[in-house]
């Protein structure tokens, strides 16, 4: 007995004009980014089109390709284009024309720095939906790799050996440029080794007036903090009538160190150690996530390894963010952003802490868990009371939250959306481009939250 297929008919042309409405389900993440995009004022970018020349892609489209390729793990201008021929719901987003690569990455380029006044519309959104309502934030950082490589980087120490080198090089050249002069060929082309090595000369000396700047300003802000220490000391012992205790600190030392170094690719990326072991070239990208709905409340890049320091700048977004959202009450982090002074800071602004003080202990005793602390002495510092507060049942139950709900983003990040490396360089488009993978992160899960609050199948 023979099969019946279903006819793979590839030649009869279509009998009606097809129609892009019916090629993608109703809830589907395409369908959604072009209705978010619609909901956003765009008068920024469209006001900043001369009007000249050929007609320009409208921006809603483009921006709406990029949240939709950046949602989806699609990144590369030219894969982007691509997807406009190769996917249904690109050909949907951009209403079937296709922009080509140069206008996708010079679109991304130009408008990156904009992108924040985005990221807060669409919490906004949120809010309007009925999904956000700030309460609880988790904060914590996670190093992305540079659009560079950390063999392109270049040490103080070995820049002086390398200068050294290439001027022996260009005087034994010039020498050996006199001394053939009489000759009627030379073996090789003298001016172009010469050019070839005072080149390398002019990119050596620009690499270390970097690294230099680095360090004077390194040096500015060491000798701040130790002339801060030594007036508190004066100070105590003034207080006391005795000799401080302890070490006097030293000074800083002035001027470049031997392991200062600045990459030649992207010279604003840092070194940084990443976890597993080992070091990459890399910027180090923060989210506070909403313990509630897992969205992203407040992000930014910086070029520091170490999250003490990032501590005061997510208090002051999540301090300035829109009323109608509601109010931050407790911040969660772990040891890395632990600081007295930071602790004090989040309680300055009306913000509870609740950070690690060092390696959470592992299978504790029912007596242990059960136990509740005494209350703390009238007048306790800011730390005495988040300490208290840790110890109690209901703070270590809003601490354990942490793990739940940030580092989880940050999977969905690089593990699902795929984003592991930024695609440009320099902090300000980097800066940008995390604003772009937040937000498309966030579009990502506020479908998700309303699928599943319409408890309906969701593609995309």
């Amino acid at each position: 007995m023979g099969h019946h297929f279903v006819p793979v008919d590839r030649s009869t042309p279509f009998l009606l004009p097809p129609s892009l409405q019916e090629w993608l389900p109703e809830e589907h993440l395409a369908r959604f980014i072009v209705e978010v995009v619609e909901h956003l004022d765009l008068s920024p970018l469209e006001s900043s089109y001369a009007g000249r020349g050929s007609k320009a892609y409208h921006p809603g489209m483009l921006l709406a390709l990029l949240f939709y390729g950046y949602a989806t793990g699609i990144f590369s201008s030219r894969k982007l284009e691509a997807a406009t021929y190769d996917s249904i719901a690109f050909r949907y987003i951009c209403a079937n024309e296709h922009p080509d690569h140069d206008t996708i990455a010079t679109f991304r380029r130009r408008f990156l720095p904009q992108l924040e006044q985005f990221f807060t519309a669409i919490l906004v959104l949120a809010g309007e939906m009925g999904f956000l309502k700030l309460g609880t934030v988790s904060l914590d950082g996670s190093k992305v790799k540079a659009n560079a490589s950390k063999h392109k980087a270049l040490s103080w120490g070995h820049a002086l050996k390398l200068e050294e080198q290439l001027k022996e090089e260009v005087r034994a050249l010039l020498a050996l440029a006199e001394a053939t002069d009489r000759e009627e060929e030379n073996q090789f082309d003298l001016p172009a080794e010469l050019a070839r090595r005072e080149e390398r000369l002019a990119a050596i000396a620009a690499a270390k007036g970097r690294i230099e700047e680095r360090a004077r300003q390194r040096n500015e802000a060491e000798q701040a903090a130790y002339e801060a220490k030594i007036a508190e000391r004066q100070a105590k012992a003034k207080a006391s009538g005795k000799k401080a205790r302890g070490k006097e600190p030293k000074p800083p030392e002035p001027g470049p160190k031997q392991k200062d170094q600045v990459n030649l690719t992207d010279e604003e990326s840092r070194i940084m150690p990443v976890s597993g072991g080992g070091f990459e070239q890399a910027y180090n990208a923060q989210a506070g996530v909403d313990t509630e709905t897992h969205l992203v409340v407040t992000q930014f890049v910086t070029q520091a390894p170490n999250d003490k320091e990032q501590v005061e700048p997510a208090l002051e977004i999540l301090t300035t963010l829109p009323e109608a959202l509601g109010q931050v009450e407790t911040m969660l982090t772990d040891n890395g952003f632990f600081s007295e002074a930071n602790v004090k800071a989040a309680q300055d602004r009306g913000i509870e802490p609740l950070m690690a003080l060092g390696r959470e202990a592992h299978h504790q005793s029912l007596a242990e868990r059960m136990h509740e602390p005494e209350a703390p002495a009238p007048g306790a510092s800011a730390l005495e009371r988040m300490t208290h507060r840790l110890k109690t049942a209901e703070g270590r139950a809003l601490y354990g939250l942490r793990k739940s709900t940030v580092e989880p983003v940050f999977g969905q990040i690089k593990h699902v959306m795929g984003f592991r490396q930024f695609m440009v360089r320099g902090l300000e488009r980097v800066s940008g481009e995390w604003t772009l993978v937040t937000t498309a992160y966030n579009i990502r899960r506020l479908f998700q939250l309303r699928c599943k609050g319409m408890s309906v199948l969701c593609h995309g």
